[in-house]
């Protein structure tokens, strides 16, 4: 019995290392990004891709740009609340570059703790290094916000911290859904819907553990709120023509005059801000998925 104990207490042990070992969170680089010359002008521009104002701006507030946090986002998993990431001491006021990539690509923050999958870095962990630095010079021209962030809601065993690092080791994919011979500007899609906008996000069915279905991307999925159901938007579900999707995503507006609404609509918001080209990629992105 002896003997069977200290080989019981010899396998937690190892079973514990194994386990620290796996869910350590991701380093990088330190010299991140060395080299370049931030472009706060572009930073805006990936700021409005990224739609950082759509979670972090305060409820109900018309200043999209105050990023004081406070937004409230309930799943499966418990209720997750958006953060103040304004650049002010309650932000990431004290943040550096570094520091900051980690958080937006890898899902860490500055303290090495892993940051829930609400935050979608699944999807900006595809962000080129100079789109990440140029983010980061813009958002330090913001106003500054004193509120303090919300703690989520998040019960056992959800709320350690830790096992994160086993969810990203099945779910934490850097590379890109569709791949194959593209043109220039489903290539510019690709980037701004898989790298910058999350659009699957909401708009891919999620497994039992919340990771993206990869093999059902963009195909819809049930709506968090529990109302109703996030539509498909591959061209098995979306017969809009390339301009269609383009003005819609500008103007709000659908093909049969009818107006953008629910969460869409800060979408449309963000969109609208990015130049024409833009848009036309997405589309051309959308009309090229199979």
């Amino acid at each position: 019995m002896r003997r069977f104990l200290i080989a019981i207490c010899l396998l937690a042990v190892i079973g514990l290392g194994v386990f620290w070992v796996l869910t350590r969170p991701a380093p990088l680089d330190a010299d991140f990004a060395g080299g370049h010359v931030a472009d706060a002008e572009n930073g805006a521009r990936i700021f409005h891709a990224g739609g950082c104002a759509s979670c972090h701006a305060a409820p109900g507030s018309d200043d999209k740009l105050t990023l004081a946090g406070g937004e409230g986002f309930a799943s499966d998993f418990g209720t997750f609340h958006a953060p103040n990431i304004s650049p002010g001491p309650e932000g990431i006021g004290g943040w550096d570059l570094p520091g900051f990539a980690r958080a937006v690509t890898r899902g860490v923050s500055p303290d090495g703790r892993h940051y829930y999958p609400a935050f979608p870095y699944t999807t900006y962990i595809h962000m080129e290094d100079t789109d990440v630095a140029d983010l980061f010079a813009y958002m330090q021209t913001l106003p500054v916000s004193d509120t303090p962030s919300k703690r989520h809601e998040v019960g056992f065993p959800f709320n350690i911290r830790r096992g994160l690092g086993l969810w990203k080791l099945l779910y934490l994919d850097d590379s890109f859904v569709m791949t194959g011979e593209m043109s220039e500007q489903v290539t510019q899609g690709r980037y701004l819907v898989e790298a910058l906008g999350h659009c699957a996000e909401c708009h891919t069915p999620r497994g039992p553990f919340g990771g993206l279905q990869r093999d059902a991307w963009l195909s819809g999925a049930p709506n968090p709120s529990g109302k109703g159901r996030i539509p498909n938007i591959t061209p098995a579900g979306l017969d809009w023509s390339a301009d269609d999707i383009a003005y819609y995503l500008e103007s709000g507006l659908t093909p049969d005059f009818d107006s953008v609404g629910g969460t869409m609509a800060s979408v449309v918001d963000n969109m609208s801000q990015l130049p024409e080209g833009d848009r036309a990629a997405i589309a051309a992105y959308l009309k090229a998925l199979p």
